[in-house]
């Protein structure tokens, strides 16, 4: 199994068990984040295994390519000196080293192998966390802004705030009654015997007034009009 299938597991194993939770988005971005971190953790980890296995294996094909010449080595010698027996036993004994060299340049091929995959591994985590790291600010900023939607329209929606403007009606309805109780003080209320004695002096008065400047008036105007007719002629002289 690939690292990133092994990885898309752990997301939707995890994932799916916070959306059931009904979890924060946010955390649910912070997971994803915190279990690629890991993942390449994991991944530098096993590279620096095989790095490490790798150098091993090499020490030990150099010692077997080592021990392959020292057979050789001894085989040569002793067909020199005629035995053949012992030249035939420094053969056997190097072909066993070489069948071991050879395992061990399989093993080596297969740690190469394993090192090309982490290598590519950890390139491509890396640019995967670089862009979640880079999305992550949005994805808040949008979850921010979602929060803040839903809490005002769940406000607007909220019976609260009926139950307010409800109460803002009784007490509109309390002053309409108040107000009403306060006019019906003054109804049916005419006027007093006095008050309406007092308006009948009060016009007499009016009415000498008027009469009196009439008068003055008209007597002016008759006058004015007498002393025109008293004036002489221009024309006769007298």
């Amino acid at each position: 199994m690939g690292i990133f299938s092994r990885l898309s597991d752990i997301f939707n194993s995890n994932i799916n068990a916070m959306l059931d939770k009904a979890e924060d988005p946010e955390k649910i971005i912070r997971l994803i984040i915190q279990e690629m971190e890991d993942t390449l953790v994991e991944v530098r980890s096993g590279a620096a295994r095989a790095i490490a296995d790798q150098k091993d294996v090499a020490r030990k094909l150099k010692k077997l390519e080592d021990a392959q010449a020292e057979w050789q080595r001894k085989a040569e010698l002793a067909i020199s000196k005629g035995r053949e027996d012992l030249a035939k036993g420094a053969l056997v004994e190097k072909a066993k080293v070489a069948d071991m060299a050879a395992h061990l340049l399989e093993e080596s091929t297969h740690l190469e192998e394993t090192m090309t995959r982490h290598e590519g591994d950890v390139v491509k985590l890396e640019a995967k966390l670089r862009e979640a790291r880079a999305k992550k600010a949005t994805l808040q900023a949008r979850h921010k802004t979602v929060k803040a939607q839903v809490r005002v329209r769940k406000n607007l929606h909220d019976n609260r705030i009926q139950d307010a403007f409800d109460r803002f009606d009784k007490v509109e309805s309390r002053l309409d009654r108040i107000e009403a109780e306060a006019e019906v003080y003054d109804l049916g209320k005419g006027a007093t015997l006095a008050d309406e004695i007092e308006d009948l002096a009060t016009s007499d008065e009016i009415e000498k007034e008027f009469e009196a400047l009439k008068a003055k008036v008209t007597g002016d105007s008759a006058a004015d009009e007498k002393g025109e007719e008293s004036k002489p002629s221009a024309k006769t002289g007298k």
